[in-house]
């Protein structure tokens, strides 16, 4: 009898966040068969206790394999939402922001692929959820650490 499989809810991704997934999953790919070639060696060495070189590469081999399997859970349930031409925010929006003083942008991205400081945001975020579905010059406020933050969508591309 098989064992029932939970469901998995599809990992939203803008395109580019998912070639990006695709190409480090082939970098590493690339970079495993040395990883195994170095432990192999460490291994021929001897005693494996006090061998720093066999735990320096077990660790690394370790690493790969990790980043692996969590970049083919990604590959395999993500799916990539198309940003359609709209004049609401969504998934895939990039927008200007002002806060009053200055102007920020950022690209609402899915939760996997944020990086606040490169300018991307995910969906989920209190800013995220704030902005979706708003439109050109309507104001979104969200909760920060720092307090209530208030920005006029400026621009929605």
């Amino acid at each position: 009898m098989k064992k029932a499989q939970a469901k998995v809810d599809p990992i939203p991704f803008t395109l580019d966040g998912f070639n990006k997934l695709k190409e480090e999953r082939t970098r590493l790919l690339s970079e495993r068969p040395e990883a195994v070639m170095h432990l192999k060696k460490a291994r021929e060495m001897g005693d494996l206790s006090e061998n720093g070189y066999y735990k320096s590469s077990r660790w690394k081999l370790s690493q790969i394999d990790s980043r692996l399997r969590y970049l083919n859970h990604m590959l395999r349930y993500g799916k990539i939402i198309e940003s359609k031409k709209s004049d609401s925010v969504e998934l895939g929006s990039t927008v200007v922001l002002f806060d009053g003083s200055k102007e920020v942008t950022y690209q609402i991205v899915g939760g996997e692929e944020s990086n606040p400081s490169q300018g991307s945001i995910s969906y989920k975020s209190p800013l995220g959820k704030a902005l979706l579905g708003k439109k050109i010059n309507e104001k979104v406020q969200f909760h920060a650490p720092v307090g209530i933050i208030v920005y006029l969508i400026k621009a929605i591309s």
